[in-house]
């Protein structure tokens, strides 16, 4: 059983929501996508998507977006992201996916060997978008949500079980200085971080690949970050 990761799918609902617009790279992308995922991910194998599945606005229109990926293979756990505007209730996401989709929303799930929790996160201070008046109460309340997760991952963490943090928004700062997301997870046990948002020049992929912070590695899973394909993590 295989663990892999892929997140920022970005599903468009029409013409004007084409994510080339962001580079030719993103032509067909998720043809791409489809193409790699039906190489490698066995029914058995796990996929992590945490966030920003589709452009949608409401949940009928994110229907067949979300019926797209549940019937991709393997077992699916997604997240939402700050564009997943269709998202607004957890009880009807969850009935909405299928075949072997699971949803998470500050819970966590365990399947086989893996615990996975996880949060959307936010903006963090220090960054240079960051707005104490607009930012700081969502991401204090994004604080309190990861270690609900985190503690309802503790009651399924046994021996021999590795717990999986799920965010969309970054946690970490890339020189590696500590967050309140960071710290909390590096007490949590966690052995390994995803986390998405990030695309084009937001990121250096090929010099930070993964970034090391209490020996858990913090995997960039946004699709564009690693040509379209997905991650695979174990």
């Amino acid at each position: 059983m295989s663990l892999f990761a892929i997140s920022d799918l970005h599903l468009p609902c029409d013409d004007s929501k084409k994510m080339d617009v962001f580079g030719d790279n993103w032509k067909d992308h998720f043809d791409k996508i489809k193409d790699n995922w039906y190489k490698v991910v066995k029914p058995d194998d796990i996929v992590l998507l945490p966030g920003d599945l589709s452009w949608a606005m409401s949940l009928d229109d994110a229907l067949p977006h979300l019926k797209m990926i549940s019937d991709l293979p393997g077992r699916k756990v997604i997240l939402r992201g700050n564009h997943d505007y269709w998202w607004t209730s957890l009880t009807k996401v969850r009935n909405a996916v299928t075949n072997g989709t699971y949803v998470i929303q500050n819970d966590s799930i365990c399947l086989g060997d893996y615990v996975i929790c996880g949060t959307r996160g936010w903006i963090m201070p220090g960054d240079p978008s960051f707005d104490e008046d607009k930012d700081r109460q969502i991401y204090d309340r994004e604080l309190i949500r990861l270690q609900l997760t985190l503690d309802s991952a503790g009651k399924d963490l046994k021996e021999g079980r590795k717990l999986i943090v799920m965010m969309h928004f970054p946690p970490a700062y890339p020189n590696g200085k500590d967050t309140g997301f960071t710290k909390l997870i590096s007490d949590s046990g966690a052995s390994a971080v995803v986390y998405g948002h990030l695309h084009g020049k937001q990121y250096n992929i090929d010099k930070y690949p993964v970034l090391l912070l209490s020996d858990i590695p913090y995997y960039l899973v946004s699709c564009d970050a690693n040509d379209f394909k997905l991650k695979k993590l174990y």
